[in-house]
């Protein structure tokens, strides 16, 4: 990954000039795909994706034109971490996903539906650890649109480091607080200070699975434990079939790190089988609803020592998967 100043200097210029050359185009690409859409299944597939590709890329060129705003509002940066400019950024990532997320209902035909606890019901004015099932295109995207359209809250976000190749991505959780995960040896301690003074609207979101679910991951996660010698947890990872081996340490990093908070957990299914670029095109339009199941756990009822809990993730692991194994498509 380059460094920030040459992302910030070279790299996102060059993506304005690009996105604005691709957006004066799109007016072409969207009627070609109009006129050619009846003539192939009738699914009008490349009009919905070239949409698609369209609103998102409008939405990156505006966003950056409203950081760089933000950026010399802030004084060229130097309010940048003040609650009032923290707040703007979390208000225009709400705004940016609500209209991603509507246009995806529009074109894609996805909807979601929450089941279970409501954050904001279970534990008003308390901050809350979410610990997340990864799988399928964009579950981060709803998870967060959830979050702050839903709920009203802000996320701490951990992410992978690769997603900071998006400029919006990249500027705006390198403003607010968030780590982005290169495995490292000291980024459980980066989760940690992350996890340290979350006030009553504040959540930290953490995938522990740390990628995509894939049935190639599930069987190099178990391999894994296997290599390490925890045959034990191997034998546990390998019962469950709908999701990845959890990886503990960023879980108990955050669970250390926050003993006032309470732990949600959030599965979810309906993406499952959309794997690759391959299966989301065959399935156009996906005409489906994504189920979204939240469980919420008191901070009094979470295990305190360091094994039990991590016995405690993999059993809620295993719900996780039973849940997927009933309702799942």
């Amino acid at each position: 990954m380059p460094p920030r100043w040459l992302r910030r200097l070279v790299l996102a210029p060059i993506f304005v000039v690009l996105i604005a050359a691709l957006l004066l185009t799109m007016p072409a690409w969207l009627l070609l795909a109009a006129v050619l859409g009846p003539f192939g299944s009738g699914r009008m597939r490349f009009l919905r994706i070239s949409w698609m590709v369209a609103v998102y890329l409008f939405l990156e060129l505006v966003a950056l034109v409203v950081l760089f705003a933000l950026w010399v509002g802030s004084g060229f940066g130097w309010r940048l971490r003040g609650p009032r400019f923290q707040r703007a950024h979390y208000v225009l990532t709400g705004l940016f996903l609500r209209i991603l997320y509507r246009q995806a209902r529009f074109a894609l035909g996805v909807k979601v539906a929450v089941v279970g606890t409501d954050p904001d019901v279970a534990a008003p004015g308390q901050p809350e650890l979410v610990f997340c099932r990864h799988a399928g295109p964009g579950d981060s995207f709803l998870l967060v649109h959830a979050l702050v359209n839903w709920f009203d809250r802000e996320p701490r976000i951990v992410l992978k480091h690769t997603l900071q190749w998006d400029p919006v991505i990249d500027v705006v959780l390198n403003r607010l607080p968030s780590h982005f995960v290169t495995f490292a040896p000291d980024s459980e301690e980066h989760i940690a200070e992350l996890a340290t003074g979350l006030d009553e609207n504040d959540v930290l979101v953490l995938f522990p699975e740390g990628g995509n679910f894939t049935p190639g991951r599930r069987e190099r996660a178990i391999q894994r434990l296997r290599d390490l010698g925890l045959h034990g947890m191997a034998e546990r990872a390998e019962r469950m079939r709908h999701v990845l081996a959890p990886r503990p340490g960023g879980t108990l990093a955050a669970l250390d790190a926050a003993p006032e908070a309470g732990v949600i957990w959030v599965a979810h299914t309906g993406l499952d089988k959309l794997l690759t670029v391959a299966d989301v095109w065959r399935h156009l339009p996906l005409d489906l609803t994504i189920t979204m199941r939240w469980w919420s756990v008191e901070p009094d009822e979470i295990p305190s020592g360091r094994q039990e809990r991590v016995d405690w993730l993999f059993e809620w692991w295993a719900r996780i998967d039973r849940w997927i194994d009933e309702v799942g498509p």
